[in-house]
């Protein structure tokens, strides 16, 4: 079999160019957005997994994947409007539409259950501390970030690569801390794990923060190792 991956490649190049391996680094708990700045080993060696399986399943998605010619949007060749608009629609819509609509679920398992299950205050906690972390950040890309990324396609100088650089090294340092709170709510859930006899709502809870981190880091995975890169160093 062809090893199109190996230990050297860097986590983010393998999801940018193969997109559907953020389904199998997912299901071995490898981080490929905020800590997707690194070879594939490390990552392996960090969650102590067999590179060997790694790798053989990663070449065989890949083959696998190839072979059927699926299409997809190759993101690192798309103009900055178009990988911003994506971003925007998809991405944003979606945390926009999704938190606020989560947020009264997370309370009522809380109001039901957190007398007996300690955890669900923690829950709770790291659930709202995320969507305030998560909210002001899409206002400073939306407001700041996206429109400076724009005019610097189009008006390149030292200057505003230098202000975007700086804008780019706070909104990452903000992905990581997202990040961080995602790491968190996995443990505590214990995988999004529901217990046993867990009620509607509660199971519902659990579904819907997976489903939170999935969006969130295919999100980061696009603006960390895509489009900030390519738009500070103008490729």
């Amino acid at each position: 079999m062809t090893q199109t991956f190996t230990e050297t490649s860097v986590v983010g190049d393998i999801v940018t160019k193969f997109p559907k391996s953020s389904d199998l680094f997912k299901s071995y708990r490898i981080d490929f957005c905020c800590g997707g700045n690194r070879p594939l080993i490390e990552a392996i060696q960090e969650r102590n997994l067999s590179a060997a399986e790694v790798l053989a399943n990663l070449n065989a998605l890949y083959e696998e994947t190839t072979a059927l010619h699926e299409s997809r949007i190759e993101w690192e060749h798309a103009s900055y409007s178009e990988l911003i608009d994506h971003i925007i629609h998809k991405h944003h819509r979606y945390i926009n539409e999704e938190l606020p609509q989560l947020s009264p679920y997370v309370t009522k398992v809380l109001r039901v259950h957190g007398e007996n299950q300690p955890h669900l205050a923690q829950i709770h906690r790291l659930f709202h501390e995320l969507r305030i972390e998560l909210e002001q950040h899409l206002i400073k890309e939306e407001t700041v970030d996206f429109p400076l990324i724009l005019q610097v396609e189009k008006n390149r100088t030292e200057k505003n690569v230098q202000q975007l650089q700086n804008v780019v090294d706070e909104l990452e340092n903000e992905h990581n801390h997202a990040g961080n709170i995602l790491k968190e709510l996995r443990e505590v859930t214990n995988d999004f794990t529901p217990p046993p006899g867990a009620c509607g709502t509660y199971r519902l809870v659990y579904q819907r923060l997976e489903d939170l981190e999935s969006d969130l880091f295919q999100h980061i995975h696009l603006e960390n190792n895509v489009l900030f890169p390519r738009a500070v160093s103008g490729k």
